[in-house]
């Protein structure tokens, strides 16, 4: 699921139903389509739609990306990418690229998240996230031509999202001219801090609802990763940041450190550009982890108040958790800290003057 989606204008899904159906009616015999069990498969913050259908044994996933609001171009050169480095993403059996219409295969029911949810033994648990870390890895080995940058600039616009949806409009509270002031050399520092890093393909929501458990080694190996249109080239930590501070599960600070370390060892075995000294590494996927956090809190806010989805609210206490644990660690992010205590309606406390 992507969290910068564009705004939410009508879409007429009567009209894309008739027109899909149309498009899968022109595909090859071959493939085997049924299309009596075209079924919804999972839902998204964005415009697309996917749904699952029976192809003979198997079952493929048909992916509804209606233009102008989505491009399926990304995906399929992504796709391409991630195939070629070894990552385990669907095969494109069809593609449709002027109506947004992609066929592909299918790489299981169940995502990280999901298996989380219904409740894991820890040795299970554990080995899934190791799975998800060597992925990581290969991954950040993709090729990254031509790709769009996430560089300061962008980074900073995104920041933006935070005192416009998250402070002014959720809480409808406005920021004071000092506030606003070092809310925004906050963001310049950290911003900055996050460009000078070595860049990889970023994938940019790297996480547990976007990781499929793979069960069937034809598919490939576990696990499957899904939503990856929107990849940058960017900070080598962003995605090791996106899966230890997940904004859908909550992980406590032992065990982001143990998954940061596995990850930092075998990138470096890797010869992925990470620092050799893991006490500044874990700075800046911290650093990176709050860019992304205080963003995502932005993006839920504007999710609840402008697309009515208020299910995206239940993260809230979550994200800001962890955007807490990085911000009090650093004393630059003191005059954040005193912002989210005046949103939450805690007195100023001494260590935060400033």
């Amino acid at each position: 699921m992507s969290y910068s989606e564009p705004p939410n204008p009508t879409i007429t899904h009567i009209n894309r139903d008739r027109a899909l159906t149309h498009w899968l009616n022109t595909l090859d015999p071959e493939l085997g389509l049924n299309l009596a069990s075209l079924a919804p498969a999972s839902s998204d913050a964005s415009f697309r739609r996917y749904f699952r259908l029976t192809a003979g044994e198997s079952t493929r996933i048909v992916m509804d990306a209606p233009p102008p609001q989505e491009d399926c171009q990304p995906f399929c050169d992504v796709t391409n990418r991630l195939l070629t480095a070894g990552v385990t993403v669907p095969h494109i059996l069809a593609k449709d690229l002027e109506q947004g219409f992609l066929l592909l295969t299918d790489l299981g029911r169940q995502t990280y998240y999901d298996q989380i949810q219904e409740g894991l033994p820890d040795s299970r648990l554990q080995s899934l996230y190791r799975e998800a870390i060597a992925a990581l890895v290969t991954l950040q080995t993709a090729d990254t031509k031509d790709l769009p940058k996430l560089d300061a600039e962008r980074l900073i616009a995104e920041l933006q999202l935070f005192p416009e949806w998250f402070v002014g409009k959720y809480h409808g509270v406005s920021l004071t001219p000092t506030e606003h002031e070092q809310l925004q050399t906050l963001f310049q520092h950290l911003t900055t801090a996050i460009a000078q890093q070595p860049t990889v393909l970023v994938h940019r929501d790297f996480h547990s609802p976007n990781l499929m458990v793979c069960t069937n080694p034809a598919i490939g190996s576990n696990p499957g990763v899904l939503d990856y249109q929107d990849a940058v080239l960017g900070a080598i930590t962003y995605d090791i940041a996106s899966l230890v501070f997940d904004a859908r599960t909550t992980w406590q600070e032992a065990q982001q450190l143990d998954w940061a370390i596995r990850y930092w060892e075998q990138a470096r075995a890797a010869g992925l550009p990470v620092e050799t000294d893991f006490a500044i590494f874990h700075q800046q996927y911290e650093w990176a982890g709050l860019q992304r956090n205080l963003r995502i809190l932005g993006v839920f806010a504007r999710l609840h108040l402008r697309d009515n989805k208020p299910a995206y609210l239940d993260h809230l206490p979550r994200v800001l958790q962890y955007v807490r644990q990085v911000a009090r660690r650093y004393g630059a992010f003191r005059p954040l800290l005193k912002l989210l205590d005046r949103l939450d309606g805690i007195e100023p406390q001494a260590r935060y003057t400033f």
